[in-house]
């Protein structure tokens, strides 16, 4: 019998995966399943240029028609996975087709978190789909007054969208700043200060209580913590993602806030796999556990688990995380993992201009966040790989210093690894 692996979700981790996996080499059976109706599209355009100009399917798409064909992958679209029979190994689907696997990846992504905040009327919506953003765009075309809740990176980005469309803009957030569990203080600073010059209004420490519609139900304000009224023509709520374990949990698979894998990708279950959104990389010998939200992470973890697909050894995932976003005018990459308690090491003067804020932890660089400095970004991540300065210590002033040519110096710490 042909051997078959099946992925469960056609997004960019699960696609990637199945490139990946014929790639290797793999002549056997190859079915992607996707519970969306459309074609697997980019994701990280929705809330910029699709929501902003459009985009037809050819400039979204994640890999041509012919790939599909090509490549010999069995894409199911529309169709959700509703169980997996471990002990059959067999997915089922819900058009009550019944697959067969020998190998099984999960790359199910996941959900927007909904306001505990009842009965949102029309007007209210979430992100995360094309359906969404095609829908959010036809709303803004009327839409003067638009509220964002929740200022992470989807929230910035929405918000920065729209007062490009020229919608008067309000971003409430419950915490006490911009992005605060994804990047340094000085970083949000910068950040919060360049969406305010844009002309947004932004509202920290205070939360949505209710609702308010105008005449026929629409949405027509917010009432945020202390009473006030905020006008809304159209809310967007981007507070979050959960993600998509309910599949692997009524398997009998480990997860919590994701599915838990080891540090090669699979699960307890030495013929599942998960990666991307929903999956937790947990590491036995560091005590630690991660799950990553971002297009690098999604497309590596592929790579990774599609060789694993392809001959069923495994491999561990030691790629270094990094990240990108555009909003208000400047270009935000970051490299590696920010921690709360890092000490920064900044490059450059973030009041005038290009900068980067180096984390450090004992002397050793974790993590570098970079406004409009690309160049200080690619040397992070040489840095930060294997063959650059991982678990090294490093010199602070030489950091520090916009003197010195970091791509240069990562680049000669790099050729003295290799010999």
């Amino acid at each position: 019998m042909m051997e078959t692996v099946v992925i469960v979700g056609a997004g960019l981790a699960g696609v990637q995966a199945a490139a990946s996996t014929r790639e290797r080499g793999y002549d056997g059976r190859l079915v992607v399943v996707g519970a969306e109706p459309h074609p697997p599209y980019q994701r990280p355009p929705l809330s910029k240029e699709h929501l902003r100009d459009g985009r037809d399917d050819q400039q979204l798409a994640l890999r041509p028609p012919r790939f599909y064909e090509e490549a010999a992958v069995d894409i199911r679209t529309g169709v959700p996975v509703t169980a997996i029979d471990r002990t059959a190994g067999e997915v089922l689907l819900a058009d009550g087709e019944r697959l067969r696997y020998d190998r099984l990846l999960l790359a199910t992504g996941a959900t927007p978190r909904e306001l505990p905040v009842p009965a949102p009327p029309p007007g209210v919506m979430t992100l995360r789909h094309l359906q969404d953003a095609n829908r959010l765009r036809a709303m803004a075309v009327d839409a003067t007054h638009v509220v964002v809740v929740g200022a992470g990176f989807l929230g910035l980005e929405v918000a920065s969208t729209m007062r490009a469309l020229g919608k008067h803009v309000t971003v409430i957030e419950a915490g006490g700043r911009v992005l605060g569990r994804s990047v340094s203080s000085v970083v949000a600073a910068v950040l919060e200060g360049a969406h305010e010059r844009d002309g947004v209004d932004i509202r920290l420490n205070d939360s949505v209580r209710s609702w308010a519609t105008r005449r026929g139900g629409h949405i027509g304000g917010v009432v945020i913590r202390g009473g006030q009224l905020v006008r809304a023509d159209l809310v967007v709520v981007a507070v979050g993602v959960r993600p998509n374990v309910s599949l692997a949990a009524d398997a009998g698979l480990p997860t919590t806030d994701g599915v838990i894998v080891g540090p090669d990708l699979v699960t307890v279950d030495p013929h599942i796999a998960a990666a991307g959104d929903c999956a937790r990389v947990v590491d036995p010998a560091m005590s630690s556990s991660v799950r990553l939200e971002s297009v690098q992470n999604a497309t590596d973890q592929g790579r990774t688990i599609g060789a694993w697909l392809a001959d069923g050894q495994a491999r561990d995932y030691a790629a270094v995380p990094w990240f990108w976003s555009e909003q208000a005018g400047r270009r935000l990459t970051i490299a590696g993992l920010v921690g709360e308690g890092d000490e920064v090491v900044t490059r450059g003067d973030p009041d005038a201009g290009p900068f980067t804020a180096f984390h450090l932890r004992e002397g050793v660089l974790v993590a570098a966040e970079s406004i409009d400095a690309a160049a200080d970004h690619l040397a992070a991540r040489r840095l930060l790989s294997p063959s650059g300065l991982r678990g090294e210590p490093i010199d602070r002033e030489l950091l520090a210093d916009p003197t010195v040519n970091l791509r240069s110096y990562a680049t000669h710490r790099a050729e003295e690894t290799v010999r």
